[in-house]
């Protein structure tokens, strides 16, 4: 056997042999090398990082912000643009330029302000009495399974029927006060929130069910500490969702006998043949829906920070 073998069946090894390495920004020095008979003693190595490699975060941020806003931006100046040139009749379709003119004298004078106000109130109310009801139906009848199987005809048969089909019926049960405009957002926020929950309830973990069991977890606590938190990640998806149709359905609600909100605010453009008013309040409305549903992404994100979602490739 030659030295060369000997050395690797001994276990020595000579540091002097090993490649060293280095990276741009980083400064390697090995201290208290020392060799006994071919055996390296303990070395500390210290690494210092350079701060030379610059950070790219900022101009993913752009990056990110103008892949977002840069369709709605083109889109705009092309509409614009038409606009200018004639192509589009500014009676049917404003310019853009004009509708923002319109929102900014409506803020000014306060009428967009009252509006919003009322329109809100009114979607909170509906979306908060839609909220309780669905959601606590839907555990109770998650739940129990004759219950289950009683009312899933019912929710089945009711809930393609469009909210707007249930004003003449509100009209005569509410008269033309605002418990009809209530009755109308309740109804279309509540059946997104009951089916999510349903499903949520449904999709519980068998496994976790059956040790519950054996383990004889009282009930509640296995409600309470077990299939809620499983099940809310699809509960908080069903209540964007309510959310959502709430603001859909305040317009129709509105359509009841109303003399303010953006539902009227849009009608009462439409009678007076001006364009530019019925789309400022839709932009607003769009507003208005994309800030309740950033909320609740938010509250989301916070109670089930847990769950980690697929972003996208």
């Amino acid at each position: 056997m030659d030295d060369s073998q000997r050395s690797v069946h001994s276990g020595a090894f000579n540091s002097r042999d090993a490649p060293r390495l280095s990276f741009p920004g980083c400064q390697t020095q090995r201290r208290g090398s020392r060799e006994d008979g071919g055996i390296v003693s303990k070395q500390a190595v210290s690494t210092t990082i350079g701060h030379s490699v610059p950070s790219y975060r900022p101009l993913a941020l752009l990056s990110a912000f103008a892949v977002r806003v840069g369709p709605l931006v083109a889109l705009v100046t092309v509409w614009q643009v038409a606009c200018d040139f004639g192509a589009v009749r500014p009676v049917l379709l404003p310019a853009p330029s004009t509708i923002v003119r319109t929102i900014w004298n409506m803020t000014l004078s306060g009428e967009l302000a009252e509006h919003v106000a009322v329109s809100s109130a009114r979607v909170l109310q509906g979306f908060g009495i839609a909220a309780v009801l669905a959601l606590a139906l839907g555990i109770v009848m998650g739940l129990i399974g004759p219950l289950n199987r009683l009312a899933d005809l019912m929710v089945q048969v009711l809930k393609p029927i469009p909210p707007i089909a249930w004003i003449p019926l509100s009209i005569l049960w509410f008269g033309i006060g605002e418990e009809a405009k209530i009755f109308i957002i309740v109804l279309g926020a509540f059946f997104p929130i009951l089916v999510s929950t349903l499903d949520a309830v449904h999709q519980t973990d068998v496994r976790y069910v059956e040790l519950a069991r054996v383990l004889e977890v009282p009930r509640l606590n296995f409600i309470r500490q077990v299939m809620i938190p499983g099940a809310l990640p699809q509960i908080m998806s069903g209540l964007r969702l309510g959310i959502t149709m709430s603001w859909m359905c305040v317009v129709a609600a509105e359509l009841i006998a109303a003399s303010s909100g953006i539902g009227f605010l849009i009608m009462d453009g439409r009678v007076m043949s001006n364009a530019s008013v019925v789309l400022a309040g839709m932009i607003t409305l769009g507003v208005l829906g994309k800030l309740t549903d950033d909320a609740l992404r938010f509250a989301e994100r916070r109670l089930v920070r847990w769950r980690a979602g697929f972003s996208g490739l």
